[in-house]
């Protein structure tokens, strides 16, 4: 079988063992700028098929490895919404009456017409985007009123993050997560993990850093009774207790060197073994990997496996630093101040815009733990003690900011906190703002900020 080195390569996927039929179509699509594979062998197919796979299948219903007929059931149970055309030369009104109940798109008899397998094939594709937009637009939905971790924000570099999450949310891929000390690199695996189809199995976090090199092992892979001193029973290691959801491995630049080439070799396999079994335990799992350093970097200093970051960097995702998202900043501390009121049954008392300055000046070195501390100390004491000597040392003016980027960078602040108050509602922010209607959606419409996020915040 030809082999599929990135289905977001294609738009089309060709299944035929008449290999001429495949080049015909290749050569047909190409003109009209759609991306095609053709391949001869379908026993395979289905396992490169994704959730977030942008294309269709078009296959043949009678050849001698898989006929299109099984290939289609096992496709629909990848992907119950895909696309997929079958074709035959053989004129059989019953089988094509079968196959359509059976999920296909359409029906199409050999030899084709090239105008109307071109217009099944560009209908199919719409009705595929069509249906991933949906999903999306769900999912969104979904992580706002779902319980559990949220990420909050607008800014650019957030969101780039999360259009990024969004891709690989549902493939098998592992993910590293680069992201300075209390950047938030737990919430994103959380969320991934939460919000992903293995949400229904564990998610398992060991901190690489904090357990001594001598037990890191046995914690990760398990250990049988005996395997050494101290192990008087069965102990299920962190993969072990992930399979079938997710396993978390913070601050991974710390795992001992010794250990790394096992770790590798889990990854590749798929399989673990516990310490003192030869029984491997198939995996199905994924892996997130965060760190806090450059992991390059300690690979050229002879500190970390190049093999074993090039395994767990396949999809690297970047979580940027408070710093670098200002305009999150009110919303981030009134979320965790409306938590720390809850949890202390103390009321909330709105930051003054004078307070919302100084929060959006500071350089935040602790990033949004240093922030949500902040938030429950405004909560707990007051804004007094709060703010009395703990922004003073890191805290700046953005001089890099023109006149122009400031005043819009403090109006859009301003539109947020009414926002925020007001629980999303347009009519009450245009009270308080004094701004018609049409003002107010024109400049929330240039800032980027939908309602919506601020209704349950």
């Amino acid at each position: 079988m030809t082999q599929i080195q990135d289905i977001n390569d294609y738009q089309v996927i060709i299944v035929d063992d008449e290999p001429h039929i495949g080049t015909v179509l290749q050569q047909l699509f190409k003109l009209e700028n759609i991306s095609a594979l053709a391949i001869t062998d379908p026993q395979t197919i289905a396992s490169y098929i994704t959730p977030n796979w942008a294309g269709i299948v078009i296959s043949d219903v009678n050849m001698p490895q898989l006929d299109g007929l099984s290939l289609l059931q096992q496709l629909k149970k990848q992907d119950n919404d895909l696309p997929v055309v079958l074709l035959t030369g053989f004129g059989d009104i019953a089988m094509a009456v079968d196959a359509l109940k059976k999920g296909a798109y359409d029906f199409i008899e050999k030899p084709f017409n090239n105008e109307h397998i071109l217009d099944v094939t560009k209908r199919a594709l719409d009705k595929r985007s069509l249906t991933l937009e949906n999903r999306k637009l769900k999912r969104e939905l979904e992580s706002h009123i779902a319980p559990g971790p949220r990420i909050l924000g607008s800014s650019p570099g957030v969101m780039k993050m999360r259009h990024l999450i969004d891709q690989v949310l549902d493939t098998p891929a592992d993910i590293m997560l680069e992201g300075e000390t209390g950047a938030g690199k737990e919430l994103v695996a959380r969320y991934l993990h939460d919000h992903s189809y293995r949400n229904k199995a564990n998610f398992v976090a060991i901190n690489c850093g904090a357990i001594p090199e001598n037990l890191i092992e046995s914690e990760l892979f398990g250990a049988e009774s005996g395997a050494f001193t101290g192990i008087d029973k069965r102990r299920i290691g962190k993969f072990e207790y992930a399979n079938g959801g997710t396993l978390f491995l913070d601050e991974i630049e710390s795992t001992p060197m010794s250990l790394q080439v096992k770790l590798l070799r889990v990854l590749e396999d798929r399989k673990v073994e516990r310490l003192g079994s030869n029984t491997p335990i198939d995996l199905d799992i994924r892996v997130i990997a965060a760190t806090k350093l450059n992991l390059q970097q300690l690979c050229e200093q002879g500190q970390f496996r190049q093999d074993l970051l090039y395994r767990l960097n396949l999809v690297t995702i970047v979580i940027p630093p408070l710093r670098e998202r200002l305009e999150d900043i009110p919303l981030l501390f009134l979320h965790f101040a409306r938590i720390a009121s809850a949890r202390y049954h103390k009321a909330l008392i709105a930051l003054t815009p004078q307070q919302t300055m100084v929060l959006t000046s500071h350089d935040w070195p602790g990033n949004v733990r240093e922030l949500r501390n902040l938030a429950e100390r405004y909560v707990l004491l007051g804004a007094e003690a709060a703010f009395a000597g703990n922004l003073d040392s890191h805290t700046t003016m953005h001089t890099s900011m023109s006149l122009q980027q400031r005043v819009e960078f403090f109006e859009r602040l301003l539109i947020e906190e009414a926002l925020s108050h007001n629980k999303g509602s347009i009519k009450l922010t245009m009270e308080q703002l004094e701004l018609p209607r049409k003002t107010l959606y024109d400049k929330m419409r240039k800032f980027d900020l939908d309602r919506k996020q601020f209704i349950d915040n």
